[in-house]
């Protein structure tokens, strides 16, 4: 039996190597189709490309974002020099400025211009960055996991609520086959009463009832709805023991539903359309749950 899953979730994961640290996190929502969108630090080309495969591997629908924040180690305090002919220019111009009437340049103020603090930086190896990119790309694995247990976590929360559901409908459709078989002998009774109050002596009065009672109550028969409908709580037993199952649920709404509108309308009593009402009311609270179901 597999297990159902949700489309809501969360997954973090961090990793580090080669001067460079980063985390990765991959959250989803609810959607018709799987959509993975990714955001993730330049220089890294086929990283999007291995997460998007890498999500697609895990999940069949949902709306999935996965963001990688990278960050390189700083260089050590040591290593930070002065560009002293880049500091020289631009205190020149700060002095000409100053001759004008401009405020004299400060200490912090200068060394804050662009270039004159240089920090040296290494120089890119494609191979460390190769082995930074497989090390990221793996992060992002641990991530998805971590989502795709989480999504697991909201299907075993949704299994029995599903299973409440499908049990309800199923009861109802007992109950509706039940009042269906009342319903032959209610439509000949409101016939003979209609007939009789119109045209009490005409004769052949009782064939001319037993014909239009016959037709009508083959207009009302409902036992086809009744059979579908017992037909569709199967399937939605054997969809919810099974995933990924969402679209083929929300399929299934909709014959559930089709088939109670059609119960309604050939309802020939109030209590039939009663059953059929709460039935649809029923049907329609297990669509909004499906909705939630990858």
């Amino acid at each position: 039996m597999s297990t159902l899953s949700g489309m809501t979730g969360f997954g973090r994961a961090d990793g580090a190597g080669e001067g460079w640290t980063w985390s990765v996190e991959a959250r989803s929502v609810n959607g018709r189709n799987l959509e993975i969108r990714f955001r993730g630090p330049n220089g890294f080309d086929g990283l999007e490309r291995a997460a998007k495969a890498a999500g697609q591997a895990r999940f069949a629908r949902g709306q999935v974002t996965i963001g990688v924040h990278a960050k390189r180690a700083e260089a050590g305090e040591a290593a930070v020099t002065i560009n002293a002919a880049v500091l020289a220019r631009y205190l020149t111009l700060a002095n000409e400025l100053a001759e004008d009437g401009a405020t004299p340049p400060s200490a912090d103020g200068l060394l804050a211009l662009r270039g004159v603090i240089e920090a040296p930086e290494e120089a890119d190896d494609p191979e460390a960055r190769a082995t930074v990119e497989a090390a990221m790309t793996r992060t992002v694995e641990e991530a998805l996991d971590a989502l795709k247990a989480s999504r697991q976590n909201e299907g075993a929360q949704l299994t029995p609520v599903l299973d409440e559901f499908i049990a309800r409908i199923e009861a109802l459709v007992a109950q509706a086959e039940d009042e269906a078989a009342a319903q032959v002998e209610a439509i000949r009774d409101r016939f003979t009463r209609r007939i009789s109050e119109l045209a009490p002596d005409a004769p052949g009065l009782e064939d001319r009832i037993f014909l239009e009672a016959a037709a009508l109550a083959t207009k009302a028969d409902v036992r086809e709805e009744l059979d579908r409908l017992t037909a569709h709580v199967a399937s939605a037993r054997q969809l919810v023991a099974s995933a990924p199952a969402g679209r083929k649920l929300d399929f299934l709404m909709q014959e559930f539903m089709r088939e109670a509108n059609t119960l309604c309308s050939k309802s020939a009593t109030t209590a039939l359309t009663g059953i059929g009402l709460e039935l649809k009311a029923v049907i329609e609270q297990l669509r909004e749950q499906v909705q939630n179901v990858e």
